[in-house]
């Protein structure tokens, strides 16, 4: 077992931040841990890396206990809080390699983790030099210095522009190949692109643990596509699966299908039979937003 939570509470002062939360991550599963702003994501993070510790409760990390083993949990886990503590007058190779001698890591480890992050094209420049995608990759790069077993992500796509949501939704997924990843987000698209299961947390508590592929069955499947012109919307009824159509504003269209299969290679054949070209296309998990809906509102 890579993670375990057991009963845990806790308290800041006389404010209850967890209450008796409980949950268990297997080894190599992608988890989305969702919840709304002050919901105790980032509390749960903090106890699960050794930041802080918890009221009441057992946690542990690759079955070490973070209260009485800090050390072998610092070991086995790569950590990126929500504000990525960066020293922003190093260059970035400096940075690596003042992380890397609190593990006592090689500098041939140091460009490994570089060209694994992508980052060989800035690795001259200083942070401060750097955009907030790259930012964010000098994080993930440290920690994975030391190879971790467990990943632990702190809203790691926050102020990233469109294009640096991909490169970094790509990365992080790619990391779950072969260790353990848990992402905290409250954005709904996060766990779609990366993760095989959602856990939600809600004013402390946890209301749903739930796998992706279970929350797709029987989904009432949403694509919201954008067009260069505007499209009658009886033609658009006539794609296959089509229950529903509403045009959004402008040449934006919210189509409504009756099928979990994914429908926007249809949306791209109707576009092209329709000498139209498509500038946004995106695909919703119905399931998952009423579900976040209703136990977080």
């Amino acid at each position: 077992m890579s993670i375990k939570v057991a009963g845990v509470s806790k308290y800041y002062k006389q404010q209850l931040a967890l209450d008796d939360v409980s949950f268990a991550i297997e080894k190599g599963e992608v988890v989305g841990f969702l919840g709304p702003n002050g919901a105790g994501k980032s509390t749960m993070m903090k106890i699960l890396t050794t930041t802080i510790d918890a009221t009441n409760g057992e946690v542990a990390v690759n079955e070490y206990d973070v209260q009485k083993n800090r050390n072998e949990v610092r070991n086995s886990v790569g950590y990126l809080p929500e504000h990525n503590p960066l020293y922003l007058e190093m260059y970035v190779r400096e940075y690596l390699w003042f992380n890397a001698g609190v593990f006592n890591i090689s500098k041939e480890k140091i460009e490994d983790v570089i060209e694994q992050t992508g980052l060989a094209p800035e690795a001259h420049k200083k942070i401060s030099q750097l955009s907030k995608g790259y930012r964010q990759r000098v994080g993930l790069a440290a920690a994975l210095l030391h190879e971790p077993e467990v990943l632990i992500l702190d809203e790691p796509t926050t102020g990233l522009d469109p294009n640096q949501l991909v490169d970094i939704r790509s990365l992080i997924k790619s990391f779950g190949n072969n260790r353990t990843v848990l992402l905290s987000t409250h954005i709904m698209q996060e766990v779609e692109a990366i993760c095989d299961r959602v856990i939600i947390i809600n004013k402390g508590k946890i209301v749903a643990d739930k796998k992706l592929e279970d929350l797709r069955k029987g989904q009432q499947q949403v694509v919201e596509v954008e067009f260069d012109y505007r499209v009658e919307e009886v033609l658009l009824k006539r794609i296959d699966h089509v229950k529903s159509v509403r045009n959004v504003g402008g040449f934006l269209y919210e189509l409504t299908f009756d099928t979990d299969t994914d429908m926007r290679a249809a949306v791209f054949d109707f576009a092209h039979d329709n000498q139209l070209k498509i500038l946004k296309l995106d695909q919703q998990n119905q399931n998952l937003e009423s579900l976040f809906r209703e136990l977080t509102s």
